[in-house]
């Protein structure tokens, strides 16, 4: 306690904050790398005219209060407010679109990793760059923009990532780190930046849609991990800390999303290692250590904060379903006078999925609020299917609830593994479906048919990651590279749990992947039926 509170008042802690889908986090660190405090602020996007959005007000509302929380976190712990930071460094879900004008106004509301409304630019540009282009890529939005003739097309000055916002805001600096940037457009892992031919073929494009366009001067600059991505500025701190305590000054490392840090926080970094995040949305980053053979649209190609390739399965959906059932049985044990907390009901209905029949009893759910990319559909409708004489067990629900969640995820990752032969000595799991020990671990392990590996830390997260990401900036060695700083500095002697795929789970999942692809029409049609 003494430790950490000298830290915190000589100016030597670091912060991260990561803006997730529904909570936006802040994790301050010690010089060993340990949390000492942190914060957090609930929030949750909108569907407004069609587009998944958070407002401006949202976004600096939340920046506040989450760091309001953190500073409540710390003045309890230590009896002291952080007066000065070490560094900084924000993260945020990867992708979406943020154009400004030239004087600094947002010119369309935030459009999220979340849309799926960009689907004829993504074909046309993977097409164009033979190299897969997702639909929530930032390149996609501002080509479907041009495509549909957006009045605001020929104003944008600039366009960025919400990461790449928020460390505007505090920096007056228009970058982003490597990992965040493969987001918005493809990175050629040789030079570090994005790739220049492609720039010149969609450079062309445009201007053949009569619309003139140089992406070098729309596009943040590209960092890589361990740059110095900027200072804080006096409107920066204000910005963050209302109450003025914060002094301005400390170096903040290049912005990173949701991935990135996701691959720090799991010491996932090196080639032949990945992780699987699994809350709002669920994917996998493999780092890879020889090229794809050939181009997937299942699967996108961005890199690490250190810019080397990773092949990434990104889901759009993943716990919002399952989270709603679990509200449902809530309220029925409120109704009859239970007092049973949220993550004591978690895992009492978790670990009823470990007695489900193999074949989950015959049910079938899909798990889609928004629309779904790998599967080709266009929007949501949460779903569970059974026949007549399918068995509706609580154990069977459950079991069904959870396989659907990684469903998608595991089409994916079977294109990597089965056709592609990716090698994969290692396999983390974070995020909220593996808080409950063992049960999310051995579903994943069976969807995928490998080692699952759960450290103490994940519970820690993306805004942990990030903090390690400032933390590196201003401690490695020379010549220390994220692997060995991740490696030496900060898992050396750190435990975990990992878990055989467990054969029987392996066959049940993929008979339930062979009828879940099978039903896929049935969700294709209530999108249709239902709007």
């Amino acid at each position: 306690m003494i430790d950490a509170a000298t830290t915190i008042e000589n100016g030597r802690a670091v912060l991260g904050i990561e803006f997730g889908s529904t909570r936006i986090k802040a994790v301050l660190i010690d010089t060993d790398q340990k949390p000492i405090a942190s914060g957090s602020y609930d929030w949750e996007n909108r569907l407004e005219n069609g587009i998944w959005t958070y407002s401006l007000e949202d976004i600096h509302k939340g920046l506040q209060g989450c760091y309001s929380s953190l500073k409540k976190d710390v003045k309890e712990k230590y009896g002291i407010v952080p007066k000065k930071l070490g560094a900084i460094g924000f993260s945020a879900m990867m992708h979406g679109y943020l154009p400004f004008d030239k004087d600094g106004r947002l010119l369309v509301p935030f459009r999220t990793w979340r849309n799926t409304m960009t689907q004829e630019a993504a074909e046309e540009l993977t097409r164009l760059f033979d190299f897969n282009i997702p639909q929530r890529w930032s390149i996609a939005h501002f080509y479907q923009a041009m495509l549909n003739e957006e009045e605001h097309i020929d104003r944008v000055a600039y366009f960025t990532t919400l990461d790449g916002y928020i460390h505007g805001l505090m920096t007056g600096e228009k970058v982003l780190g490597v990992g965040s940037a493969s987001g918005m457009f493809p990175i050629d892992s040789k030079t570090g930046n994005y790739n220049a031919s492609m720039i010149k073929k969609f450079n062309e494009l445009a201007a053949s849609k009569g619309h003139p366009t140089d992406l070098w001067e729309l596009l943040p600059k590209v960092l890589t991990a361990g740059e110095n991505a900027g200072t804080l500025t006096a409107e920066g701190s204000l910005m963050l800390d209302p109450e003025g305590d914060l002094e301005a000054g400390c170096s903040l490392c290049p912005p990173e999303g949701d991935a990135g840090t996701g691959m720090a926080a799991t010491n996932s970094v090196a080639p032949r290692t990945g992780n699987v995040s699994a809350g709002t949305s669920v994917f996998a980053m493999i780092v890879l250590e020889k090229p794809l053979k050939n181009v997937h649209t299942e699967i996108d190609m961005v890199t690490t904060p250190s810019g080397d390739d990773v092949a990434m399965v990104h889901c759009n959906n993943c716990t919002s379903d399952l989270n709603v059932w679990v509200k449902l049985f809530a309220e029925f044990a409120e109704s009859l006078g239970a007092d049973i907390s949220t993550d004591r009901l978690f895992e009492l209905l978790y670990n009823k999925a470990l007695d489900a029949d193999d074949d989950c009893g015959g049910l079938v759910a899909y798990n889609y609020f928004s629309g779904e990319p790998i599967t080709d559909t266009a929007e949501g409708r949460p779903l569970l299917v059974r026949m007549p004489d399918s068995k509706m067990s609580l154990p069977n629900l459950m079991r069904t609830l959870l396989y659907s969640s990684l469903a998608t995820l595991k089409i994916g990752l079977d294109i990597l593994m089965k056709e592609e032969n990716t090698a994969i000595d290692s396999i983390t799991g974070h995020g909220g479906l593996f808080k409950t020990k063992g049960v999310g671990q051995k579903i994943l392990a069976g969807a995928i048919n490998a080692p699952v590996s759960v450290m103490e830390t994940a519970g820690e997260g993306g805004a942990w990651g990030m903090a390690l990401l400032a933390s590196y900036m201003i401690h490695k060695k020379e010549n220390e590279s994220l692997g060995d700083y991740l490696r030496d500095s900060v898992f050396a002697g750190s435990e975990g749990e990992t878990l055989a795929p467990d054969k029987t789970v392996v066959k049940s999942f993929d008979a339930f992947a062979k009828r879940y692809k099978a039903g896929l029409e049935i969700e294709k049609a209530a999108v249709m039926a239902l709007k």
